[in-house]
């Protein structure tokens, strides 16, 4: 544990932060997970409204530093691949 109070401070920002981070990237991982199976079950309609929805959450992801810009990058593009 730490002592000083910077240390702690700090300490108490980096959980914040890994908290608002990890619940991002779930919530990335749940709207990925119901594209394909949303692919897979044949409703391309809700599944190409999904896709505007992941993409918006990883490019917001990626302006706020969650995610790096090829991984976003990536993502999309297999979003975009499994489309077609």
């Amino acid at each position: 544990m730490p002592i000083k109070k910077s240390a702690i401070k700090a300490l108490r920002q980096t959980q914040k932060k890994t908290e608002r981070n990890r619940l991002v990237k779930d919530h990335i991982t749940y709207l990925r997970r119901l594209a394909r199976k949303t692919i897979a079950s044949g409703d391309l309609k809700k599944a190409e409204a999904l896709a505007k929805d992941i993409i918006r959450a990883v490019d917001k992801a990626a302006q706020n530093g969650v995610l790096k810009k090829n991984t976003v990058a990536r993502i999309k593009s297999r979003l975009v691949n499994k489309l077609k």
